[in-house]
C-alpha cells in the first residue's frame, strides 16, 4: 500500500476531468446543433443570474410551516406586524389542499403538523373558524388524529401559547450541555442541526415562557372528542427492555427532579447554554446554525433569558432571521436557509464542463468568491474530529461553526476546473481542504455531512428525537461524491480510505441495485451519485453490482423519457423511482447511465430527448416538484437552481463522455 502524500510540495492533478472538455466554446455544433443550442441557452440563463461579486444564490422553496411558525412566534412575542401577518396568512391559504389540509411536499398528502400549524396561524391572524376553508381544515385535522398526533417540536410551539401541557412534553435538561465528551451521551453525539435546535430549546424548557391567549383563540376544537384532558405521555414499547423505554423512564425521573427546587448545576448549565448559543449567533455566523428552526428557537430563548428587544444580540438575531424572508409583493414566503456556496460550486462545474473557458471572467469571479468563503475556524466538528487544521466550506454565506463535507467536496471539484493566478497559494489551499475532507471518513467507511461518527443508532430512541434527524448518518451520496473528487485529482486508488469507501458502497446497495439518497430525492439521487463516483475513481463499470444500479435506473424511466421520484419514497420505499418526470432527476439519472459507458442505449437517448424537448425558451427547465431533502419524512426543500444547472451538466456530461470514447454518431439517428 502506497503511503498517502498530501504535501504541498507535490501539486495534485487538479484539472483532470471526468472526460475531455470541448476545446472550443462552440465545439458542440460539430456534434449536434440541438445539443449545442440547448447548452448555449442554459449557459446564458445561468450567467444572467450571477451576482456582481461572482456568486449565485437560488431560492429554496419549502412548505407552509415556516410562515405558520412565524405567525405563532409573533403572537408569543406580543409584537405582531399586522401587514406581515396577513402576507403570511395569504401564503398559507394559497397552499391549502382540496381536502382541507396542508402537506410538506408538492403532491404529498395532508400532514398533521403542517395542518395544525396552518390552522392555528390563520386563527391567530383573525380568520373565523366558521369560514368554509377553516371548517374543512378542522375536519381534516381531526381525521388525521388532531393535536395528539403532532410531533414533539410542534407540540412545544403550542405549549408556548398555552395549547398543550408542558408536563407531557419530553424534558430537555439544560444540564446536558455540561456533560463531558467522554460520557456515553453529550451534545456532540447529536447532529449539528439537532444540537443547534435543542440547546435553545433546553433554555426554553427551563423557563417555560408561556403566553396566555384569549379563550376564543384556544384550540379545543382540534382535540378529538374526549381526548383534550387525557394523559398524553408518550407510549412505551411492549417489550420492557428497550432503549425507548429506558429513555422514557429517565424522562419520568427528570420530571420529578424538575419539581424539586434544589438544582445544583442548573445555573451553571444555563450560563453555559447561553454562552454556547451567543458564540454561534455572533461574528462569522448569520444566525444560529444559519437555519430557520435553530434561529427561531434562539430568538425565543434570548427573550426567555431576559434579553430586551433593544439588545444588540437580539437585534442581530432578528436581522439575521429577516434575511430568510422573500419579499415578493404577490407571494411573501420564508426560506429555511440560503444556499450561495452550494449553488455557486455546482454552477461553476456545469458551466466549465459545458465549454465555458476557465479563464472566462464570470468563472474567475465565481472562483475568487468561493476561495474567500473557505472556513478556517475549528467549529463544532472539532469535538469529534481531532484533525488539527480547519478548512472547508459551509452551505451559506457565513456559518463558521458548521462547514460540511458535501459543500467542501463540491467546491473542490469546482475549483479544480477554474484555478486562480496564485498557483502556490491555490495548491496549498486545495491540499489543506482535501486533508480536512479525508479526516471525516467515519468508522463504517462512509462520509456524513457535518460531523464524524455521529451515527449511534440508540440515540434515535430519545423522546425528543421524533424529528427523525438526531443523527448525522453516513450516506452513499456523500461517500460517492468524495470518491468522485478523489478520482478527478488522481488520488491513490489503492489507499485504504478508497477501499473502505468502496466497501461501504457495496454494503449499502439495495437488493434491487439502487442506493438510498440522504440529501436528494431519493434513490435516483443516491444511485446517480454512486455511479458517477465509481466511474471517476476508476472502477470497471461492467461489474455486475454496478450494472445492477444502471439497470435499476433504466427500470424506472417514465414513458416520456424522463425520470421522477417523490418524497413519499422516504416513508414507503416500495414506490421508489416513481413519480412525474422532473428536469433535475432526469439529469441525475442520465448522468448515472452515462457513467456506465454505453451512450447509445435507448434509455440514454430517450433521456436526452426529454431534456431537449422540455427546455424553456429562457434556457431553464420547469419543475414544480421538490427534489431536495432536509430531514427525511419531516422536511423537504426545492432548490430552484436544480432545474437549471443539473440539466446543463447532464448534457455536458453526455457530450464529454461521447468525445472521450471518440464516438461521433448523432443520437438523433438512434431509436
Amino acid at each position: 500500500m502506497r503511503a498517502l502524500n498530501l504535501s504541498t510540495s507535490q501539486p495534485l492533478n487538479l484539472v483532470s476531468l471526468p472526460s475531455a472538455r470541448p476545446e472550443r466554446a462552440n465545439a458542440y455544433s460539430a456534434d449536434d446543433p440541438q445539443i449545442a443550442s440547448a447548452i448555449s441557452r442554459a449557459q446564458e440563463n445561468l450567467l444572467r443570474q450571477q451576482k456582481p461579486d461572482g456568486h449565485w444564490c437560488g431560492e429554496l422553496f419549502v412548505d407552509s410551516t415556516l410562515c405558520s411558525d412565524y405567525v405563532l412566534y409573533m403572537h408569543w412575542l406580543g409584537d405582531v406586524d399586522r401587514q406581515l401577518q396577513e402576507r403570511c396568512a395569504q401564503h398559507i391559504i394559497r397552499r391549502q389542499l382540496p381536502d382541507g389540509g396542508w402537506n410538506i411536499y408538492f403532491g404529498g398528502p395532508s400532514e398533521i403538523n403542517a395542518s395544525v400549524k396552518a390552522y392555528f396561524a390563520l386563527k391567530l391572524a383573525g380568520y373565523s373558524t366558521d369560514l368554509p376553508f377553516m371548517r374543512e381544515a378542522r375536519a381534516n385535522i381531526l381525521r388525521l388524529g388532531g393535536i395528539p398526533r403532532m410531533n414533539t417540536f410542534s407540540k412545544l410551539y403550542l405549549a408556548l401559547l398555552g395549547q398543550f401541557p408542558w408536563k407531557y412534553l419530553p424534558t430537555i435538561p439544560v444540564e446536558m450541555i455540561l456533560l463531558p465528551t467522554w460520557s456515553p451521551f453529550h451534545i456532540y453525539k447529536m447532529s449539528s442541526w439537532s444540537r443547534a435546535m435543542l440547546v435553545p430549546l433546553a433554555i426554553i424548557n427551563h423557563f417555560k415562557p408561556t403566553r396566555e391567549l384569549p379563550g376564543e383563540l384556544h384550540l379545543h376544537e382540534l382535540y378529538p372528542l374526549g381526548t383534550e384532558h387525557r394523559d398524553f405521555r408518550l407510549p412505551r414499547d411492549e417489550r420492557a427492555l428497550t432503549w425507548r423505554n429506558l429513555f422514557l423512564r429517565a424522562d419520568d425521573v427528570l420530571k420529578v427532579l424538575q419539581r424539586i427546587d434544589w438544582k445544583p448545576f442548573r445555573r451553571r448549565a444555563l450560563e453555559e447554554a447561553e454562552r454556547w448559543m451567543l458564540d454561534r449567533i455572533g461574528e462569522g455566523s448569520d444566525g444560529l446554525a444559519t437555519v430557520f428552526p435553530a434561529m427561531l428557537n434562539a430568538l425565543i430563548a434570548l427573550r426567555a433569558l431576559g434579553y430586551p428587544a433593544t439588545h444588540p444580540v437580539f437585534i442581530k438575531a432578528q436581522q439575521d432571521f429577516a434575511t430568510l424572508f422573500v419579499d415578493d409583493p404577490g407571494n411573501f414566503r420564508i426560506q429555511p436557509c440560503l444556499s450561495p456556496v452550494w449553488d455557486t460550486a455546482i454552477n461553476i462545474i456545469a458551466l466549465a464542463e459545458s465549454g465555458v473557458s476557465p479563464e472566462d471572467e464570470a468563472l474567475q469571479r465565481a472562483a475568487r468568491w468561493l476561495l474567500e468563503k473557505e472556513v478556517r475556524f475549528r467549529g463544532d466538528w472539532a469535538m469529534n474530529n481531532e484533525h488539527p487544521e480547519a478548512s472547508g466550506w459551509a452551505f451559506e454565506y457565513n456559518n463558521v461553526y458548521y462547514p460540511d463535507t458535501d459543500d467542501t467536496a463540491m467546491v473542490l471539484m469546482a475549483l479544480r476546473l477554474v484555478q486562480p493566478n496564485d498557483a502556490a497559494a491555490y495548491h496549498e489551499m486545495f491540499n489543506r481542504a482535501l486533508r480536512w475532507q479525508l479526516s471525516f471518513q467515519c468508522r463504517d467507511g462512509g462520509w456524513a455531512a457535518f460531523d464524524k461518527d455521529v451515527i449511534d443508532g440508540w440515540l434515535e430512541n430519545m423522546p425528543f428525537a421524533d424529528h427523525n434527524a438526531i443523527l448525522d448518518p453516513t450516506c452513499s451520496d456523500l461517500t460517492a461524491r468524495t470518491l468522485e473528487l478523489f478520482g478527478y485529482i488522481d488520488f491513490d486508488k489503492r489507499d485504504q480510505s478508497v477501499e473502505r469507501a468502496l466497501r461501504y458502497l457495496m454494503e449499502t446497495q439495495e437488493d434491487d441495485g439502487s442506493w438510498y439518497g440522504r440529501w436528494g430525492v431519493n434513490y435516483i439521487y443516491g444511485t446517480w451519485q454512486v455511479l458517477r463516483g465509481l466511474r471517476a475513481i476508476g472502477q470497471e463499470m461492467t461489474q455486475d453490482w454496478i450494472l445492477r444500479g444502471r439497470d435499476w435506473l433504466e427500470s424506472c424511466q417514465n414513458e416520456d423519457g424522463g425520470w421522477g421520484e417523490t418524497c413519499a419514497t422516504y416513508d414507503n420505499p416500495s414506490v421508489k423511482g416513481e413519480g412525474p418526470s422532473t428536469a433535475s432527476q432526469t439529469a441525475w439519472a442520465l448522468m448515472g447511465l452515462c457513467a456506465c459507458g454505453d451512450l447509445d442505449r435507448p434509455s440514454v437517448q430517450r433521456g436526452l430527448r426529454y431534456l431537449l424537448s422540455t427546455q424553456q425558451s429562457d434556457g431553464s427547465w420547469d419543475e414544480k416538484e421538490i427534489t431536495g431533502t432536509g430531514f427525511p419524512k419531516v422536511f423537504y426543500l426545492k432548490y430552484d437552481m436544480y432545474r437549471q444547472n443539473f440539466p446543463l451538466l447532464a448534457l455536458a456530461t453526455y457530450v464529454n463522455y461521447r468525445r472521450g470514447i471518440g464516438h461521433q454518431r448523432s443520437f438523433f439517428s438512434c431509436t
